[in-house]
């Protein structure tokens, strides 16, 4: 017997904010908005989804686990995610193929470079 992934719970001290952020950076919708916690999914119907719940604290370490994305061009959603209100964030990368960003709440996430085919 194996399990399903059904989610992934992100701390946040705007989950509203943060959600539509991420939504909006993934092309994903708010499934569920409630005062105690937001979901996304790409469809409703569709897992996993990201959830995103109220802490009171803001984070304070490099993350330990994170999203890596990988878009068509990287440049050019460096550049969207940045103007949408992400940042560059150094956490001792070195010289990557990859762009380490942080979303508004400082939770780092790479843009990968694009596959080779």
């Amino acid at each position: 017997m194996t399990s399903v992934w059904e989610n992934l719970t992100v701390d946040a001290q705007d989950p509203s904010r943060l959600a539509h952020w991420w939504a909006e950076a993934l092309g994903y919708q708010v499934v569920s908005e409630k005062p105690d916690e937001v979901e996304i999914r790409r469809a409703p119907d569709q897992l996993p989804g990201i959830v995103f719940v109220p802490v009171t604290q803001a984070k304070e370490t490099k993350n330990r686990l994170h999203l890596d994305l990988r878009p068509a061009n990287q440049e050019a959603e460096v550049e969207r995610l940045v103007d949408m209100g992400a940042r560059h964030v150094d956490i001792g990368q070195g010289d990557v193929g990859w762009t380490v960003l942080a979303d508004p709440e400082g939770n780092e996430f790479c843009v990968l470079r694009e596959r080779e085919e």
